[in-house]
């Protein structure tokens, strides 16, 4: 979809925003985009792009990463069940929730990366325009990224004095407020401040406990920015931007009891299987407030708890996160044609929160703990000519180290896997540290062989470097430290027994080491089967992405072009509690082969714009979160690397103002993705299961939206504004196999079932657990803008209460739904003082 955009007015001070209804002459403006690092018209540009204003963010209510795949055509978005967000563009994506992993549809703000999802949560405001890049992201951008790139624009400092902002109220007594003031400093120095903050009350209810709530929202982002012009050849932009977010993560839906131990006492499996399923309204859900902890009493030589010695844990969920990030640019124009650029930026996170992991009321799948930072120093310095001969031409490199922790307690208490077999464990924990450094040069050419013939070439390499040490542990009375002593004395060998603290993971052996992976402990002085080592490892991996393409400018107005592209995603160590070192083996680097082909067309009366593309993905080594069998614990999860997969698809987008006062956006994208070479363990623990011909996750066929707005000037430089947006998408899978995981077969597979000692059940009415049905969603808006800087609107979003879930979790005894957000609604007024 492509929408009306001012031009951007790059790293000098912006020009004063135009009043409204000069933002609102006949026919479509043209939108000017920095995709290639240099500023150009969208139309010229031959990638599938698609760019959307800061007035429409406003007007449309986009604040959040979700909202934003709502208008971005073959781009979806889902939580996890660490309350971290996933992307996925055109199918490729990595749904994992570890706190450290890095994304496959890169962020950045005014090309700052954003190089982990979490920290782009609060980015959306304050905006001149987002841009939305689609294929490989390999040979420009410092973070490497095989699905796409979204860029954030921020509104720049503007050359006169001028304040605004908008403020909010809606249902759930939601509040929302916005606010800048911008202007010049110096003759040199111009600045803008801008800040938003929400708060929401709980909108999810408990389905158990009557009057218990869940999911208030609270949180605040500001950013600062200085743009120094000392001289006609230098320009210097700072930017410091952060949030504090102590929102409560969402709730999910149990809709599958599967329980797999076949060791756990009846009266653990009867409270299990008497857990109630949610009914399919988004606001239902369920979670743990407090329980009897069995690891806070006496604990017995067995690993079972002396009645009447356990007192309650708190479990409800909570969350605290801070960011802040800090961006130096730099502009320096060596000769009237050669510019060197340098971006230099650090980003600061932490979070400190608790999740429940699996819409249950009982603890078979909780976080107690899921804490965690992140520190990453990024500089990039490049040169660039001006573009103005035949010739464009980039050249520069990359550096990047980052460090990250994760530390997280699952509880599982209420699981199967807490049975006298097990020696009763309940508390697992691990401690995830990963060191990382990146480097990497690139270079970039267009070159006009003739007046409307372009080629196109770029080359980036990068060399990685992460190194991983990897703890799991326990807590008092959890009883994994038990568990692992016996198990570790079984191998005849001698060992000094670890306490609750130490490394319990079991070293392994006879288990294929990927390529670029060094493992330095469990090989260490440790002996093998036994516990005591954390695991330690590197992995070191490079690459050579690149891009061709040839752009025929075919009229002024009509563009044809064809791309060849290859970008990679490097791997990453996982966030897991696991038996032994197999499941913390990293994923290595993925890679998509990108072919596309597309046109844009333009009107001569600027009345109407059409752009087009075709596609196809040659996947190697996807990355995705799946399951391993384990030889003491059954199926647990992992990251592993699907060998072969394929995706193809077509895209359109159309902007029409043919009928005067109104204007019609629209997009639509078809894809069609299948594994062709994968097998595996499915969600519930079946093995050796042949994945080819299944789609990819995440991967509806159609989607896709239409915005239909109107604007009726009243004069005196007044107006009334509405609009509709219609988003839908067809079914997707949460997982591989989801459709073929219907019910029946996972109650005829279920051990407990096949021992005759249970069996699964699942909600009423589903029949295919793991499957994400398709939906559309109906937004609408209308306001009315006065001539004096102030405006005033009516707002909803999922007008008619749509139903809808993002995501499927499966957790070792359950799975349970992400639902999307209820019907929303709200009034607000907003204002501009110059």
């Amino acid at each position: 979809m492509l929408a009306v955009t001012a031009i951007f007015a790059g790293p000098a001070m912006a020009e004063d925003a135009p009043a409204p209804q000069q933002a609102q002459q006949p026919g479509i403006q043209d939108i000017i985009v920095t995709a290639n690092k240099r500023e150009e018209n969208i139309n010229k540009v031959g990638l599938s792009i698609t760019a959307v204003s800061g007035n429409d963010l406003k007007e449309r209510k986009i604040v959040s990463l979700s909202d934003l795949a709502s208008v971005v055509p073959g781009l979806s978005f889902a939580a996890s069940n660490a309350n971290t967000p996933i992307f996925t563009l055109r199918g490729v994506g990595f749904n994992d929730s570890s706190l450290g992993v890095y994304p496959a549809v890169s962020v950045y703000v005014d090309q700052a990366p954003l190089p982990f999802p979490v920290m782009a949560s609060h980015a959306a405001f304050d905006l001149e325009r987002v841009e939305v890049l689609k294929g490989p992201q390999g040979t420009l951008f410092g973070e490497n990224a095989t699905g796409g790139a979204i860029n954030y624009i921020a509104a720049k400092p503007t050359k006169s004095l001028q304040a605004g902002g908008d403020i909010s109220y809606g249902r759930f007594n939601s509040i929302d407020a916005n606010a800048y003031i911008s202007g010049p400093l110096t003759d040199t120095l111009g600045f803008r401040i801008a800040a938003t903050g929400s708060h929401m009350d709980d909108w999810q209810y408990s389905i158990s406990r009557p009057n218990d709530t869940n999911g208030h929202i609270s949180f605040a982002a500001g950013r600062l920015l200085l743009d120094w012009k000392p001289t006609s050849a230098a320009r210097f932009e700072l930017s410091v931007n952060g949030y504090k977010d102590t929102s409560q993560p969402q709730a999910q839906q149990l809709i599958l009891l599967n329980p797999q131990g076949k060791g756990a006492s009846p009266a653990l499996i009867s409270r299990l299987l008497a857990s109630p399923f949610a009914p399919n309204n988004a606001r239902a859900a369920n979670w743990v407030n407090q329980a009897l902890d069995p690891a806070t009493g006496v604990i017995n030589a067995d690993g079972s708890t002396q009645p009447g010695t356990a007192s309650y844990s708190d479990f409800r969920q909570f969350s605290d996160r801070t960011f802040w990030q800090i961006a130096l640019r730099g502009d320096i124009d060596l000769t009237p044609d050669i510019t060197l650029t340098s971006m230099t930026s650090y980003d600061h996170f932490d979070q400190r929160q608790r999740v429940g992991g699996d819409g249950n009321d009982i603890v078979t799948f909780a976080l107690q703990r899921n804490d965690g930072m992140i520190r990453t120093f990024n500089q990039e310095l490049r040169l660039a000519n001006s573009g103005h001969g035949a010739l464009k031409w980039i050249l520069g490199g990359n550096f990047e180290r980052t460090v990250t922790d994760e530390n997280q307690l699952l509880r599982i208490f209420d699981n199967t896997a807490d049975n006298a077999g097990n020696l009763y464990i309940n508390g697992s924990a691990v401690d995830n540290h990963q060191s990382i450094t990146n480097w990497a040069i690139f270079g970039n050419a267009e070159y006009k062989l003739i007046d409307r013939l372009t080629l196109i070439g770029g080359v980036r390499y990068t060399d990685s470097h992460n190194s991983a040490n990897v703890c799991g542990s326990t807590i008092p009375g959890g009883n994994d430290d038990k568990l692992f002593n016996y198990l570790g004395s079984l191998t005849g060998q001698s060992f000094t027994p670890i306490n609750y603290a130490g490394c319990y993971t079991l070293n392994a052996i006879n288990v294929p080491i990927p390529k670029g992976v060094t493992i330095i402990s469990p090989y260490g002085p440790g002996p093998l089967g036994v516990p005591g080592e954390p695991f330690v490892a590197k992995l070191n991996e490079s690459n050579v992405s690149w891009k061709a393409g040839i752009n025929f400018q075919m009229t002024p107005r009509a563009l044809l072009y064809g791309t060849v592209s290859k970008g990679y995603k490097s791997g990453s160590f996982p966030s897991l509690a696991a038996a032994t070192f197999t499941p913390l083996l990293p994923v290595t680097q993925e890679s998509v082969l990108a072919y596309e082909l597309g046109a844009k067309l333009q009107s001569a009366d600027h009345k109407l714009s059409l752009n087009s593309a075709a596609f196809y993905y040659d996947y190697r080594n996807k990355q995705v979160r799946g399951k391993l069998l384990d030889p003491i614990f059954g199926d647990l999860e992992a990251e592993v690397n699907v060998p072969k997969s394929r995706i193809w698809g077509l895209e359109a987008d159309l902007t029409v103002r043919e009928i005067p006062e109104i204007t019609i956006t629209g997009g639509v994208t078809y894809l069609n993705s299948r594994v062709l070479t994968y097998n595996g363990v499915d969600s519930v623990g079946n093995a050796n299961q042949n994945f080819a011909g299944d789609p990819l996750p995440f991967t509806p066929k159609w989607s896709g939206s239409v915005d239909i707005g109107w604007r009726h000037e009243l004069g005196n430089d007044a107006a009334i504004f509405a609009g509709t947006t219609v988003t839908a998408r067809t079914k997707t899978d949460a997982v591989f196999n989801a459709q073929n995981l219907t019910t029946s077969r996972i109650q005829a597979t279920n051990p407990l079932y096949l021992a005759g000692l249970g069996y699964a059940a699942a909600a009423p009415g589903v029949t295919q657990p793991f499957v994400i049905d398709g939906y559309a969603t109906v937004d609408a808006r209308a306001g009315y803008e006065s001539g004096h800087g102030w405006r005033v609107m009516v707002w909803a979003k999922n007008l008619l209460n749509k139903y809808y879930w993002t995501n499927v979790i499966s957790s070792t005894d359950s799975a349970a739904r992400l639902a999307g957000m209820p019907a929303t609604y709200g009034v607000t007024f907003g204002f501009t003082f110059k």
